[in-house]
């Protein structure tokens, strides 16, 4: 669901508790790895931004929790791990919060730090 939260802490108030922790889990994994990005809140979610432009996100929506690297290379050089995930051009949905491969957002989240690739 899109939100018009000002801050990640006042979105994070929003969530449902059954994806809190979950959400929680990503938003951690984004501050920890993504040192000198700007945690910000666009396109009604959080997000992560380098030089301005949005290179990370999630977001809890109606049905899954989803997950968004604007890093299409990083996506594609994971197309393996993603085989059999819900999953398009940008983003992983995740409809059970129990089950989020967090490796492979990790992996992501560190490939997408060490890449040169604008986002799109």
């Amino acid at each position: 669901m899109i939100s018009n939260a000002k801050t990640v802490d006042r979105y994070l108030d929003t969530v449902p508790l059954k994806r809190k922790k979950a959400i929680s889990q990503i938003r951690k994994l984004c501050k920890t790895i993504l040192k000198g990005y700007d945690e910000v809140m666009e396109y009604g979610g959080p997000g992560y931004s380098k030089n301005g432009k949005v290179e990370i996100g999630f977001m809890s929506q109606k049905q899954h929790i989803t997950f968004y690297c604007l890093k299409h290379k990083v996506m594609l050089d994971n197309k393996d791990l993603l085989r059999g995930l819900n999953h398009g051009k940008g983003a992983i949905r995740f409809s059970n919060p129990d089950k989020i491969d967090y490796d492979l957002i990790e992996k992501i989240l560190i490939e997408t730090y060490n890449s040169s690739e604008d986002a799109c």
